[in-house]
C-alpha cells in the first residue's frame, strides 16, 4: 500500500507530526512518502491514499489548491474529502456552525466592497477568512480602531473576505484547548498558548506562527462541545480522517469554538499519548480499505 503524505515546498521538514506518523505507517506495512501538492512530477494515481498534512501555503492560492484537490481525488482517495476541504478552507463555516446551535466565538464577516465596523469598547481580532498560521491576523485594543480599520481595508481591497472577533480574555491566561479526533473518535488534547500581541500582525510571507504547545486533560464541558461540533457538521464524522476543534473559555466560563480544522491541522502528535501516531496510521489504512489489525489502545 502506498500513502502520500502531502506537504508544501516551504513546509518541508517543519511538520512536527511527520517524524511520528511516517514511522507508524511504515510499521503498519505502508510505503509512506512525503510529496509536495503542486509538484507536477508526482503521479497521484500511483498512491492508494493521499493524506493532506502540511499544505500550509494553500491559503495564498486557494482556487488552485481546490482544483488540485478535486483532480487528485478523481484518481485516488484523498483525505479529508474534497467537499470537506472546500467547506472548511474558508472560515465562513463558523457561520454555519453557529446556525446549527454550536457555541461559537461571536464572529462578524465582511466581504470586499462592504464597509467594516469594529467593536468600540473591547479588544478584538481582525483576520482574513482564508488563512492559516495566523498570517495577516492581528489583535487590537479598543483604542486601536483606526489602525485596525486600515488593516481591515487593506485586506478587503485585495479581495479578501475578513472576520472580526472579540479577543477572548481567557486566552492570555490559559490559552486555547485543541481537541484532536482521529477517524471520528476523540484522541487527545493539547493547550496552545496565546499567539497574538496587541497590534502585532503576522506577515503574509511567514508560513506559520510558532506555537507553544503542551499536553492537557480536556474538561467534560470541552469534550461535550467538541463532540457536538463533529455531530453538527454536514459530513459523516466517521469519514473524517482527522479533525481538530480549537476551544476557548468565554467570559461566562463556558467553552466556545474558535476554529474547526479539517484541512491540514497540526495534530499535536508530540504532545499526544504514544498510541496516537499508530491510531492515525490505522485510520489511514482503513481509509484505503486495507485490512490491517487494529492497534490496541493503551
Amino acid at each position: 500500500m502506498r500513502v502520500a503524505i502531502v506537504s508544501a515546498t516551504p513546509a518541508l521538514g517543519t511538520d512536527d507530526d511527520e517524524p511520528l506518523l511516517v514511522p507508524a505507517l511504515h510499521a503498519a506495512g505502508a510505503d509512506a512518502q512525503i510529496v509536495v501538492w503542486d509538484d507536477p512530477a508526482v503521479v497521484w494515481s500511483a498512491f492508494d491514499v493521499v493524506v493532506l498534512r502540511s499544505t500550509w501555503d494553500y491559503t495564498m492560492r486557494r482556487d488552485e489548491f481546490l482544483a488540485w484537490v478535486s483532480a487528485t481525488d478523481a484518481v485516488t482517495r484523498l483525505r479529508n474529502r474534497p467537499d470537506v476541504v472546500r467547506w472548511n478552507s474558508d472560515k465562513v463555516y463558523l457561520r454555519d456552525l453557529a446556525a446549527l446551535g454550536v457555541p461559537v466565538v461571536p464572529t462578524t464577516f465582511f466581504m470586499p466592497g462592504e464597509r467594516p465596523t469594529l467593536p468600540e469598547h473591547t479588544p478584538f481580532v481582525v483576520k482574513p477568512t482564508v488563512s492559516a498560521g495566523s498570517r495577516n491576523t492581528a489583535r487590537y485594543a479598543a483604542d486601536e480602531r483606526a489602525v485596525a480599520l486600515g488593516h481591515a481595508r487593506w485586506l478587503l481591497d485585495r479581495g479578501r473576505t475578513i472576520m472580526v472577533q472579540p479577543y477572548v480574555a481567557s486566552v492570555d491566561d490559559r490559552g486555547e484547548t485543541a481537541m484532536v479526533f482521529l477517524g471520528g473518535r476523540y484522541s487527545h488534547a493539547a493547550s496552545k498558548a496565546a499567539l497574538l500581541e496587541p497590534g502585532a500582525r503576522a506577515s503574509e510571507d511567514k508560513l506559520f506562527a510558532t506555537e507553544k504547545l503542551a499536553p492537557v486533560q480536556a474538561s467534560d464541558a470541552e469534550r461535550q462541545v467538541a463532540e457536538a461540533v463533529l455531530d453538527a457538521i454536514p459530513f459523516p464524522r466517521e469519514e473524517l480522517l482527522y479533525a481538530r476543534v480549537d476551544l476557548v473559555l468565554g467570559d461566562d466560563g463556558d467553552p466556545a469554538v474558535l476554529e474547526l480544522e479539517l484541512v491540514e491541522p497540526s495534530l499535536m502528535l508530540p504532545q499526544a499519548p504514544a498510541r496516537a501516531a499508530a491510531d492515525l496510521a490505522q485510520a489511514i489504512l482503513r481509509t484505503a480499505d486495507v485490512t490491517s489489525p487494529v492497534t490496541e489502545r493503551a
